[in-house]
């Protein structure tokens, strides 16, 4: 009550018993690359396809437009982009390249990400706008017909671009300067307080085949709840990948993290730009699919066989039957690596159910679709624990707080996220000495769905059916 003095009546607000529980969002992609445009190390909100055209065409040897092109294919996510392209840092210097203008006036350089340039020929220097045009992202030179130059003209450029080359695993993994601004994977640090949500799936195409930039994308996933996923690097074979798991190995896939999810093989894609097909890493397609699933099924459903969209084939083609324990693709499961699932009239599909910790850790944890359960309802239960925080240790308060998590258990029993779980208080596991210091302890469990990996049909032949044959009237 209040301690002023009161000759009369008052009403006292009061708000007991349980708290609604909001679930985190876990259809979240952290992605980590290059870029010819868009912000600089500054983590992006692309909630859209639309959102991250910022970052510029899809252009060879820049992995954010593609990584993308590849999440938005499968029609859902939201991405956190960052850029660690800084044109003022990684430049290259191109001198002596001459093109020639087409019946169209047109000619394209053999670089893009233009940041400046020079046209000319032995005897005149052309003026930018005047005699002609350049597309600074494409590398697009136009000849202006009411300008100098000739047409179908041969030229010399000078020009400096910006090399995604010159990026190196230091840049990717980023730091925290002296102004504490945070840069390339320390910047996912910034997410929950930019934008109330942490990256779910953690990806740096053709960066996470390096073992120091996979080392740092598990941390981080570690850190933020999150799932890593790691390339292998391009031309691996599947032996490679296996024996990569094992000290002798010689590719990056040497880890046990419940985190990481290893990707193996390469994926094909159709480029309309060269009018090829190229290789693109499976990390960047898979956390599509994933987060597209996590919104059309849930978060506690497996990724594996699920079809990829947007691709043509796969790197090398892998043996793949679902009654065969010697197919290859099952030798990969086998090993915890995610692989592709290609049969007759399946099409291309996510293959494995199993981070990296399997075979090492044998508890259902290894199934990455418990572990990202376990992850969303920790996570979820903690953040909107902040309604309690400092509020009097009192027997309404405690009933409140297990009520609430128990009503969010419930709730995702009912869903199917589930299969049982419980919330309780235990006075013993909460002495007095804790309790004076404002400690209070409360428990849970939780049953996630493991998914349905093996099915195992037992049959027999039997006479006993030939007992229902009977002669003819």
């Amino acid at each position: 009550m209040a301690a002023n003095f009161l000759h009369g009546a008052e009403t006292l607000e009061v708000e007991y018993g349980p708290r609604a529980i909001r679930v985190v969002k876990s259809a979240v992609i952290g992605l980590i690359g290059t870029a010819p445009t868009g912000p600089i190390n500054e983590l992006t909100l692309c909630p859209s396809e639309n959102a991250g055209a910022q970052f510029g065409p899809r252009l060879s040897g820049f992995s954010i437009p593609k990584a993308l092109k590849a999440i938005y294919d499968h029609g859902a996510g939201t991405v956190l982009v960052i850029n660690v392209l800084n044109p003022e840092i990684h430049q290259t210097e191109a001198t002596g390249i001459t093109v020639t203008f087409g019946i169209n006036n047109r000619a394209m350089l053999p670089h893009a990400a233009i940041i400046s340039a020079k046209v000319k020929t032995a005897e005149t220097t052309y003026v930018q706008d005047t005699d002609y045009t350049l597309n600074l992202v494409t590398g697009e030179l136009v000849r202006l017909t009411t300008g100098a130059i000739p047409a179908r003209a041969t030229v010399t450029v000078e020009y400096i671009y910006a090399d995604p080359s010159k990026v190196t695993p230091a840049d990717i993994i980023g730091a925290v300067d002296a102004a504490g601004h945070r840069s390339g994977i320390n910047a996912l640090e910034d997410a929950y307080n930019l934008y109330g949500f942490f990256a779910k799936l953690l990806i740096a195409p053709g960066f996470s085949t390096l073992n120091s930039v996979g080392t740092e994308l598990i941390s981080a996933a570690h850190k933020y709840g999150a799932m890593a996923l790691i390339d292998a690097p391009v031309g691996t074979t599947p032996s490679q990948a296996i024996s990569g798991r094992g000290p002798m190995g010689t590719i990056n896939f040497a880890t046990s993290s419940e985190r990481a999810i290893l990707c193996y093989p390469h994926l094909k894609v159709y480029d309309s730009a060269t009018d090829s097909i190229q290789l693109e890493p499976m990390s960047q397609r898979l956390a599509g699919l994933m987060a597209a699933k996590d919104l059309e099924r849930g978060y506690w459903w497996s990724p594996s066989n699920t079809e990829f969209k947007g691709i043509v084939g796969s790197e090398r083609s892998l043996s793949a039957r679902i009654d065969d324990p010697n197919s290859e693709v099952n030798l990969l499961n086998e090993n915890g690596i995610v692989t592709v699932f290609n049969s007759f009239g399946t099409g291309l599909r996510s293959w494995g159910n199993r981070s990296a910790a399997w075979p090492s850790v044998t508890h259902m944890k290894n199934f990455i679709s418990v572990r990202r359960v376990k992850d969303i309802v920790d996570e979820s239960i903690r953040y909107s624990s902040l309604q309690f925080i400092d509020m009097p240790i009192t027997q309404a308060v405690i009933d409140a707080i297990v009520e609430s998590v128990n009503q969010f258990l419930r709730k995702l029993i009912g869903d199917g996220a589930l299969l049982g779980g419980e919330c309780w208080y235990d006075p013993e596991r909460n002495p007095q000495t804790q309790l004076e210091l404002g400690n209070a302890l409360f428990q849970y469990k939780l049953t996630p769905p493991p998914p349905m990996e093996r099915i195992t049909y037992e049959s027999e032949i039997t006479g006993e059916y030939l007992a229902t044959l009977k002669g003819g009237n």
